[in-house]
């Protein structure tokens, strides 16, 4: 499989990073990193066979804005993963100052922007935003715990 020209990390590098998988992996592609100033973007492809679309506003699909937060949690999770802090498990702790700013919709592909806060080997929190051909579609900070796997 040919990488994407900008691509850093592919879906299936993503996935030996995140414990999530299909239907719950949002996260496509990882096309900027930068670890010196705690800085990520990530892809989510929005396709109307995404299944969320059946049972979500199904004759006007909107992407279910938690499920947005969700991918930038994830995409933060890729960071913290790179960071050097791959023992532990990220689990979202709290979501603050969250606005949603326009819909997405199939055919749209969301650009996932996480920058860290504060990184410890306990957790941290991270600001971030999508946003969609440059237009921020959701922002939010997310707090997040580094748990031992065993312990969930």
């Amino acid at each position: 499989m040919t990488a994407h020209k900008s691509e850093i990390l592919n879906v299936k590098e993503i996935a030996k990073i995140l414990p999530h998988r299909y239907p719950f992996l949002l996260v496509d592609r990882i096309i900027h990193l930068d670890l010196e100033n705690n800085e990520i973007i990530g892809q989510k492809n929005v396709t109307v066979n995404e299944q969320f679309f059946q049972g979500h506003f199904p004759e006007v699909p909107i992407m279910p804005g938690v499920l947005i937060l969700e991918a930038l949690a994830q995409t933060g999770g890729v960071l913290v993963h790179q960071k050097g802090y791959n023992k532990k498990i990220a689990v979202l702790l709290n979501v603050s100052n969250a606005k949603f700013r326009k819909p997405v919709v199939p055919g749209d592909v969301l650009n996932l922007h996480a920058q860290g806060v504060h990184v410890s080997q306990n957790g941290g929190k991270i600001k971030a935003k999508a946003t969609v051909e440059n237009t921020t579609v959701v922002q939010a900070e997310l707090s997040f715990a580094l748990v031992e796997k065993d312990q969930l």
